[in-house]
């Protein structure tokens, strides 16, 4: 039914890691199909929204390569949201913490074990807990990994100078990066007919009864039908991402949207189609 786009899924080693998060979703793989649609628009969006941005990756290459000239990342989830206002509000202090971080299980336990008593203990917990347990859940229950790479476990993906400089990376732009906390669905509903702005969403993949998305992530009831719905009742040129669940393939046809189709590969090299939907006809 849906074309398969033109860009093929790309090796995600290949495309500059900008998020201090390992975040389950991410959309690094999805970075040429965000150029192809960025790239072209003259003038230059002057403000590009990500109403559930979670890890950032599009809203921090957005910047970063200058394909808008701002961004406004907007995070529902208490424990995420820490992590970018101190990211962006206490980059220094964050990453003397993370300098002196030992990641030892032990560590871990005693630090997921307190409740951070200010802002910047609690965006290191976040970050701590992110890159320590198994692929970056941050949900209650998830379990530390155990393997990891190399067999270091919890270690595993704690790259202390990559993170600082990541950090370091944000802050440097951080003039242009504006963080909300609070509900995507309503920021997009207030500035999705601002002058020059454009949206990249990517809501939680529980469409069609998948339980994905309440496994990943706290924060994962939405109503797909009004995201479509406020989309369509804008004027605001957006690209979105979803699983191919027959309730979205319904309300493509609904709401008259286009969408292409994306093959990735998960960790278990099962192949998985993704759905990039538009409201006009890209990458086909």
């Amino acid at each position: 039914m849906f074309a398969v786009s033109s860009i093929p899924a790309v090796n995600v080693a290949t495309v500059p890691q900008r998020s201090p998060l390992r975040y389950p979703g991410g959309k690094t793989w999805l970075i040429p199909h965000i150029r192809a649609w960025l790239e072209p628009m003259q003038p230059r969006p002057k403000l590009l929204v990500e109403p559930f941005c979670g890890g950032a990756t599009v809203s921090l290459t957005a910047v970063f390569e200058r394909l808008a000239e701002r961004c406004l990342m907007v995070e529902l989830d208490h424990d995420v949201a820490a992590l970018w206002h101190c990211a962006l509000r206490h980059s220094e202090e964050l990453r003397n913490l993370v300098e002196g971080f030992e990641p030892t299980r032990s560590n871990v336990y005693e630090l997921a074990s307190a409740a951070p008593p200010d802002l910047i203990a609690h965006g290191f917990r976040t970050l701590v807990l992110n890159r320590t347990r198994r692929g970056g859940i941050l949900a209650a229950g998830a379990s530390l990994s155990r393997v990891g790479e190399n067999n270091k476990g919890v270690a595993s993906r704690w790259y202390a100078k990559t993170l600082i400089r990541r950090l370091s990376d944000i802050e440097s732009q951080s003039d242009r990066i504006a963080f909300c906390e609070g509900d995507g669905m309503a920021v997009l509903q207030t500035v999705a007919d601002l002058p020059g702005t454009v949206a990249f969403v990517d809501p939680p993949y529980t469409a069609g009864g998948k339980r994905a998305g309440k496994r990943l992530y706290t924060h994962h009831a939405i109503d797909h039908r009004a995201l479509f719905k406020t989309l369509a009742g804008s004027s605001i040129d957006f690209l979105m991402t979803y699983d191919r669940a027959p309730e979205i393939v319904e309300l493509i046809g609904e709401f008259d949207f286009y969408a292409v189709e994306v093959v990735m590969k998960n960790t278990h090299h099962s192949k998985l189609p993704e759905l990039v939907i538009s409201r006009r006809r890209l990458f086909a």
